[in-house]
């Protein structure tokens, strides 16, 4: 048959120890779920915040569902665009201190956007070599050229501006908090550098939403670069707890984007719930800087403790906290026991890290009680010493 080899290439995954067991979530998400029947300490998800089950964004998003229904059944251009989805851009705009924001379907929807309204067939892009998978597929949807520069190293990536045309167009894109080792991009750095030689500046802050700068407002508010970064991509579906993608940044920027981000012009626009939960979010965020501090708390916490116990974290510095093991066997295989001890942490493996980078990816939410974080450390020092990795 015509698909024999893909259930070949489905055995040769397994075989080598890269097959992604997906399991199924029976309850709300939050510090604890249930998987199989079975109550587990949540480590997994990138809920940071502890919202994707609050009680007043829940509420929010049932009385919006009573007043306008489920969805608005049209894109944003056409018949989609409603009182809510302006609500959320104006909300977000202020909360970003950005001129101006629109709204996405997802945050790798946001970048397949916005990178090919941006630049296209003849000019430059300059990518940190560790950027997301969404940036990687919106460059190749550009058909610009792509440059990769060394990751989060602004000299390098002068060095290759320097030696790009000079009158081309050339957009330079870095992720925020890069999503596998934690680490923050120096961004005060690389605007420096992207000024000077006159690029376009795209920062993809899926991991920095709700958990950098003041009250959660981003990596732009932590380096203070307001109206300096040409484009800020964000999501609303980790720290917000929701669902949806954003862009902010200068009227004329956004202004073209609802004219040529495709799938603004082409996909449904954002459910009315995912809308009015992430206005609730966003009201939350204003209020109180309590839940990111507890974030930051609760993962310099735990971080410390993993490295107490003698793991190797990396280079992360932010609540993404990898547990560096090597090998992609090692690596399923204490996912494996950790879970039967309670805790639910997936192992990361090749494609999504290089061979030989395998890790369990930690992940700490605000919802977490230092019980709890205890709790995961006693667990992690038995598997540990169980797998002899410590």
């Amino acid at each position: 048959m015509a698909t024999d080899w893909i259930q070949k290439q489905v055995q040769d995954l397994k075989d080598q120890n890269l097959y992604n067991n997906i399991l199924t979530i029976e309850s709300a998400i939050g510090p604890e779920i249930q998987i199989e029947g079975k109550k587990l300490l949540n480590f997994c998800s990138n809920n940071y915040l502890g919202l994707a089950n609050n009680p007043e964004m829940k509420k929010t998003a049932i009385e919006a569902i009573e007043k306008y229904g489920i969805g608005p059944g049209a894109v944003r251009t056409i018949a989609g665009t409603m009182t809510l989805h302006r609500e959320l851009e104006e909300k977000l705009a202020k909360f970003k201190k950005a001129e101006a924001v629109i709204t996405f379907q997802t945050g790798f929807v946001a970048n397949l956007a916005v990178i090919p309204a941006l630049v296209g067939e003849g000019d430059l892009i300059f990518s940190d070599e560790l950027n997301h998978a969404s940036i990687i597929d919106g460059c190749r949807l550009s058909k610009a050229e792509v440059v990769r520069f060394a990751h989060a190293n602004a000299n390098d990536l002068e060095d290759k501006l320097k030696a790009a045309p000079k009158d081309v167009k050339k957009l330079v894109i870095t992720d925020g908090v890069f999503s596998m080792d934690g680490d923050i991009a120096p961004l005060d750095k690389i605007y420096e550098v992207s000024s000077k030689y006159g690029a376009m500046l795209m920062v993809d802050d899926a991991h920095g939403e709700g958990v950098l700068g003041n009250s959660g407002r981003g990596i732009v508010d932590h380096f203070e670069l307001h109206g300096k970064v040409d484009i800020e991509v964000g999501t609303m579906s980790k720290a917000f707890g929701v669902m949806g993608g954003l862009a902010a940044g200068k009227k004329e920027v956004i202004e073209w984007l609802s004219q040529r981000g495709r799938p603004f012009l082409f996909s449904s626009a954002m459910t009315i719930p995912d809308v009015a939960a992430c206005i609730a979010a966003v009201g939350l965020l204003e209020k109180s800087e309590n839940l990111v501090k507890k974030l930051w708390e609760n993962a310099d916490y735990l971080r410390a403790g993993l490295k107490k116990l003698g793991f190797d974290t990396g280079i992360s510095i932010s609540p993404i906290i990898p547990v560096m093991l090597g090998e992609n066997k090692l690596a399923q295989d204490m996912s494996r026991e950790l879970f039967a001890e309670g805790l639910f942490a997936k192992a990361i493996v090749y494609p999504t890290v290089p061979q030989g980078k395998a890790r369990i990816r930690v992940m700490n939410s605000a919802g977490h009680s230092k019980e709890q974080l205890d709790q995961a450390l006693k667990i992690f020092e038995k598997v540990g010493k169980k797998m002899n990795v410590i």
